[in-house]
């Protein structure tokens, strides 16, 4: 690297040398959970008292309810729309007025104003001599104003005219600053946008897991009232066919945790890596902001490439296949099954089949959607 990051001159602190610190720790609690930028105005508090932008808790209240719009008012005014806040996970319930029923958080919108004033007012008080340079370490005195093409670093005029760089490709530092944070800027709003369906994805496997577990008690209970009007004959084969009931239930759950797990790993290397990127957008300096650039573009791609993981099947939920019918004779007790008339069909490779019916009394996740 031929160039240097120069200091200003002792002395050059002032009463606003400590201003800029404070300022960024207050812009941190400013920043909004899902757009990963500041609040911006009207800022709503949930009832768990994290806040979000309006537009941000009504894109994913719109993500969480697709159908929303479709719906009749007297239809949500009875069962409540719903989605979970990004923070801390908590259900937030709404009432007919959806999200712009929400209180807004004056308080936190007065500080923004206050934040913004502030933050305007030290950037046109600072100095120029308070501003650090870059200059070149083999050239003094000379700054660095372009970007060597062949070599992919930062250089000054005097290395292409004189230097090692006079054979190389070279471009304006500011056209390749610009194109890209452009490219930086782009690629944030792509990952921002994956980590979104990632985080719905994983609310609705949630919610799959809740459904599971409500179908599973509700078949053991219907198997249960229909063994307890048989004799003792029927009593080893209940035992035995609750515990199909419990084993398919406990496979269920295996495996949609276990892709919880994985998207939710998926998700906290992507946020990471937007912290990383939004932390790099901040760089005041360009040649160092390009060194870097390159570098956590290509982590964001690869992070984007691999965000369409696996996710359960429609209809994976249900368990309505565990049917019995009591009708059969006394002799047919010592081979009794589950019967085949309406559950849902199960195949060769004991998945599923989502074309077979479903009982009505059983919860169906998908039909919320």
């Amino acid at each position: 690297m031929n160039f240097a990051l120069r200091p200003p001159s002792a002395g050059s602190s002032g009463p606003g040398a400590g201003g800029g610190a404070t300022m960024e720790n207050l812009e941190k609690q400013l920043i909004c959970p899902v757009c990963l930028e500041m609040f911006s105005k009207p800022v709503v508090i949930l009832p768990c008292q994290h806040n979000l932008c309006r537009k941000c808790a009504n894109d994913i209240f719109q993500s969480a309810n697709p159908l929303w719009q479709s719906r009749g008012s007297s239809t949500m005014a009875s069962s409540g729309a719903r989605f979970r806040c990004p923070s801390c996970r908590q259900e937030v319930l709404l009432d007919r007025h959806g999200v712009y029923g929400l209180q807004r958080n004056l308080l936190v919108e007065n500080i923004i104003d206050i934040y913004r004033q502030q933050e305007s007012s030290r950037l046109v008080n600072m100095k120029p001599e308070q501003q650090q340079q870059l200059l070149c370490e083999e050239h003094e005195e000379e700054k660095i104003n372009i970007y060597c093409l062949s070599c992919e670093t930062p250089t000054c005029s005097m290395c292409k005219v004189f230097g090692k760089h006079k054979d190389c490709d070279v471009a304006p530092l500011s056209s390749v600053y610009m194109r890209q944070k452009t490219d930086l800027s782009d690629s944030i709003a792509i990952l921002v946008a994956s980590n979104d369906h990632v985080q719905a994805v994983i609310s609705q496997m949630e919610d799959i897991c809740q459904a599971v577990e409500e179908n599973g008690r509700r078949q053991r209970e219907h198997l249960a009232d229909r063994f307890d009007n048989l004799v003792a004959i029927l009593d080893e084969r209940k035992r035995e066919l609750v515990g199909l009931i419990t084993k398919q239930q406990d496979d269920k759950l295996k495996r949609v945790r276990s892709l919880i797990s994985q998207h939710s790993d998926h998700l906290e290397v992507a946020v990471t890596l937007v912290e990383s990127a939004i932390q790099s957008m901040e760089e005041p300096h360009m040649s160092l902001f390009v060194q870097n650039a390159q570098v956590i573009l290509e982590k964001m791609a690869v992070t984007a490439r691999t965000s369409n993981m696996e996710r359960p099947e429609l209809g994976y939920e249900s368990m309505s296949h565990f049917v019995i019918d009591t009708d059969d004779l006394a002799a047919m007790l010592k081979n009794i099954d589950f019967c085949s008339g309406t559950h849902r069909g199960v195949g060769d490779d004991g998945e599923e089949d989502p074309d077979e019916g479903v009982e009505e009394s059983e919860v169906d996740f998908f039909s919320r959607y």
